[in-house]
């Protein structure tokens, strides 16, 4: 469940980010906002979901995730294929989140 919520808590921030990436850089209607902040409010509110003890540790390992799922969307929605650097930092950050979200806690 909690990778679930990971997922879905990134396609929400970077939907909300790209909306204003749409607006500020690509010159989309200022309508684009409101989805995005929309948005925004739903990564946050998923964010809360994690089953973990402290908030700072549900958003580190979330930043691995994110890493992750930003590349997704580049290759997705921009239509650039991650390369293979890419790739690599990519699964550095999912390995890095797996180790803060599971290791053992004394």
């Amino acid at each position: 469940m909690t990778a679930a919520i990971y997922v879905a808590a990134a396609l929400a921030e970077i939907a909300g980010c790209f909306a204003f990436w749409a607006v500020l850089r690509q010159g989309a209607s200022g309508l684009w906002l409101i989805a995005g902040c929309a948005s925004l409010l739903v990564f946050a509110w998923l964010l809360t979901r994690v089953d973990v003890d402290a908030a700072g540790r549900a958003y580190a390992a979330y930043g691995g995730v994110y890493v992750a799922a930003s590349l997704g969307w580049l290759w997705a929605v921009e239509g650039v294929r991650p390369d293979r650097w890419d790739l690599a930092g990519s699964a550095l950050c999912v390995a890095g989140a797996a180790v803060v979200l599971f290791g053992p806690r004394g």
